[in-house]
């Protein structure tokens, strides 16, 4: 006689979408599963696969990408913080010949994918993951997690200008709001490298965004004729720049990973409750 128990133990894993699968595999964010799924790259049982919608079961289906076989649970995902320094670019490669992040990280985890993006000239926390499931968590615009930039500025910042931003700006491809502070000193942490001579001529603001456009802080001060002379990114979410120099990174530690899953985890209610 089988019990409930063995019933729960053998029971097969649900099927998931593919790009959902992808992603959690670590290939990949969904939206770059849906592009490399779109260019035929990914193959079911044999077939290449161009559905958006469909369906695998990852006990029984074989799924390739590349012609390479693409399992689950394969190998644990490793996820860094790192402090990018202005002059890198946050992507694996560029045409152009820039240097990238991946120049400021070991060999051995040249094979993750950063986190959204930082501007060539912008500076501060970035995050490196394999974790495809929770790079389309932090990038996707409906979940709405926080991003916080410490923006230096030439001069005082007047309070018109100041009043625009916190009631957002009509740029060219539609409003953009942020909340928006000033900051009135750079916490120790940090001011080693960011402020150390607390130099009166500059302030310090603070633009908290939950949404991702194109520069969109840069163009923000350009509409209030605000000249920005530093912008550093400290916070993605719950994981916070700390003291991180720039140029050095480091794993999450125990805390860190415990904020992750509860990303993940909160993440996954916000799904429900669509």
């Amino acid at each position: 006689m089988t019990s409930s128990s063995d019933k729960e133990s053998t029971k097969r894993p649900e099927k998931m979408r593919l790009n959902k699968f992808l992603a959690h595999a670590g290939v990949s964010s969904r939206r770059g599963a849906d592009t490399m799924i779109s260019a035929g790259r990914v193959q079911i049982n044999g077939r290449t696969e161009y559905g958006m919608g469909v369906k695998v079961d990852p006990a029984a289906d074989q799924i390739k990408l590349d012609g390479k076989p693409i399992r689950l649970g394969q190998s644990e995902s490793a996820t860094l913080l790192l402090n990018k320094p202005p002059g890198y670019i946050t992507s694996r490669h560029d045409p152009e010949g820039r240097r990238t992040i991946l120049r400021l990280i070991p060999q051995k985890y040249h094979h993750l994918y950063p986190v959204g993006r930082l501007d060539y000239v912008s500076e501060g926390l970035v995050m490196l993951t394999d974790d495809g499931d929770l790079t389309y968590r932090l990038t996707h615009p409906s979940f709405e997690h926080e991003k916080e930039y410490w923006v230096q500025i030439k001069g005082r910042i007047p309070e018109p200008a100041l009043r625009k931003l916190r009631k957002g700006v009509m740029l060219d491809d539609g409003k953009a709001t942020a909340q928006v502070r000033k900051l009135s000193s750079i916490p120790a942490e940090q001011r080693f490298w960011l402020d150390p001579t607390s130099d009166p001529r500059l302030t310090w603001m603070t633009f908290v965004l939950t949404e991702g456009r194109k520069r969109q802080i840069r163009r923000m001060c350009q509409a209030v004729e605000l000249d920005i002379r530093r912008l550093v990114r400290v916070r993605i979410a719950s994981l916070h720049i700390g003291d991180l120099r720039p140029g050095d990174w480091r794993p999450l530690t125990a805390r860190q990973k415990r904020a992750v899953n509860a990303i993940k985890a909160s993440a996954i209610v916000h799904n429900e409750n669509q």
